[in-house]
């Protein structure tokens, strides 16, 4: 028994894990969160709701008998009859409309009531992929704004290397800035040379042979153009480095100002503050779709609330027509007169003062057939008007299923693009920035590998998104 209960304890424990480990990985997954919440806020997918739920509403409406007639009539004075006085005159009529009016009343409401469910289901969707598309953008914006700020902390480096190298340029032109005299320590040991010689003239050796002079130690005069040029790159060179450092501090800017109206855009759906902040997923899945939204098929749109509605609203239009079909018939109307007597002294009828009841039966008469044929021929008017709303609708959604998958594959192809040359910018620029210390590489050729791979970077983000996007745009539209 002990065990028994100890078995229970483990199971029960092991399913509060797994109930936590499912919560936590579904409050991670912010999207669908939030279209959980669209689902239950959005004033579009409730309005659609409500006119459904109002649509069937009317299926008992239109499924029950006329009401019935009654006729009350009092005889201020009483007519006087062989078998007694009436009193008063009371009338019972209910009418019966032709057999199979009602059903076909109640099978047009029925069906007009699903295509208001699919009208639902459109709106559903429609709001789904909203929610999924400002969620993207929302997404794009904010890995932007982290690549802008990654490349502000890249440049403030590359201004570091720039300030270093700045300053060493000016410390090596130091010496030139004063002159283009010979240093003393040179000047002393050419003029002891000469005299130690007893002026055998020009600079030699003990041994006899001639020594040259190192121009760049003895003065330094050829060096101090090159090394102002060198300082005055290397100044330039910041200042290039602080005007980028510049527009991406305004791109930043300008992409907080869009998050701000994004925000209000994706709140609004979810019928709640515009300030409420949302919660946005670090990593964008890239799955392809499944082969089955891939091929290409009729069979693919049976699915579609659109194409479903219409269907149902072409069988809503078959039941009208035999309802009318069936209102040109006769209604049957079954009844009961019921006559209050009262007695009367001068009568000897062994009926005296006995009241009447009287059963009637009543028939219409539709002999006015113009109306019933016009119903006829807008019915078959509406259908007609109907189909070719259907195929258009059909045409319409394969050719967006078409243009929805060439975005698919081009945001597919500039996803793979864009990674690579990625790579090969970040390597390029790696090593660009290495061998910069050593002045083998060039500013401008830094500045510029870096404007690539900055690019590279936002067309990845935006081809990722373009890519999510397209793979919800077809799943909206097969409705799988």
């Amino acid at each position: 028994m002990r065990k028994k209960k100890n078995k229970y304890i483990i199971i029960g424990i092991i399913s509060c894990i797994a109930l936590f480990q499912s919560v936590s990985v579904y409050s991670q997954d912010s999207l669908m969160h939030y279209l959980e919440l669209a689902t239950k806020n959005n004033p579009t997918v409730l309005q659609r709701y409500n006119e459904y739920q109002a649509a069937l509403q009317k299926v008992p409406q239109v499924g029950s008998l006329p009401d019935p007639q009654l006729e009350m009539g009092v005889f201020l004075s009483p007519m006087e009859l062989m078998s007694g006085n009436q009193v008063a005159d009371i009338k019972l009529m209910q009418m019966f409309p032709w057999f199979g009016v009602l059903k076909n009343a109640k099978d047009e409401m029925s069906l007009m009531a699903k295509a208001k469910y699919e009208t639902f289901t459109d709106a559903k969707l429609q709001v789904f992929y909203e929610v999924q598309s400002i969620w993207y953008d929302l997404y794009k914006i904010r890995r932007n704004m982290e690549i802008s700020q990654e490349n502000i902390a890249l440049l403030k480096t590359i201004e570091s290397l720039s300030v270093i190298k700045f300053k060493s340029a000016s410390i090596s032109g130091g010496p030139s800035s004063e002159g283009g005299n010979m240093p003393k320590s040179s000047t002393r040991s050419a003029t002891g040379s000469s005299s130690g010689m007893g002026g055998m003239g020009g600079n030699s050796t003990s041994s006899g042979k001639p020594t040259p002079i190192n121009v760049f130690a003895a003065g330094g005069t050829m060096n101090s153009p090159m090394s102002s040029t060198s300082t005055a790159s290397s100044l330039s060179d910041v200042y290039r480095i602080q005007m980028e450092i510049g527009d991406l501090e305004n791109s930043i800017a300008l992409l907080k100002n869009e998050e701000q109206v994004i925000l209000s855009k994706f709140n609004s759906l979810l019928n709640r503050s515009l300030n409420t902040p949302v919660l946005v997923s670090n990593l964008l899945p890239s799955e392809p779709l499944n082969i089955a939204y891939l091929s290409v098929a009729d069979s693919m749109f049976t699915r579609n609330p659109m194409l479903n509605m219409l269907r149902y609203d072409q069988q809503s239009l078959d039941a009208r027509k035999k309802m009318q079909k069936k209102m040109g018939l006769p209604m049957l109307g079954l009844g009961l007169n019921y006559s209050v007597i009262s007695k009367s002294e001068m009568s000897t009828s062994p009926m005296n003062g006995d009241d009447m009841i009287m059963p009637m039966f009543t028939v219409t008469l539709p002999v006015y057939r113009k109306k019933y044929k016009a119903m006829q021929t807008e019915i078959s008017f509406l259908k007609a008007a109907s189909e070719q709303n259907y195929q258009a609708t059909a045409n319409a959604l394969q050719t967006e299923y078409y243009e929805t998958l060439q975005l698919y594959y081009d945001a597919q192809r500039r996803m793979k693009l864009y990674e690579n040359q990625s790579k090969l910018a970040q390597k390029s620029l790696d090593i660009m920035i290495k061998t910069f210390s050593s002045s083998a590489a060039d500013m401008t050729d830094i500045l510029e590998i870096r404007q690539q791979l900055l690019a590279y970077e936002l067309n990845q983000v935006e081809a990722l998104v373009d890519f999510n996007k397209s793979v919800a745009w077809v799943k909206r539209l097969v409705n799988n």
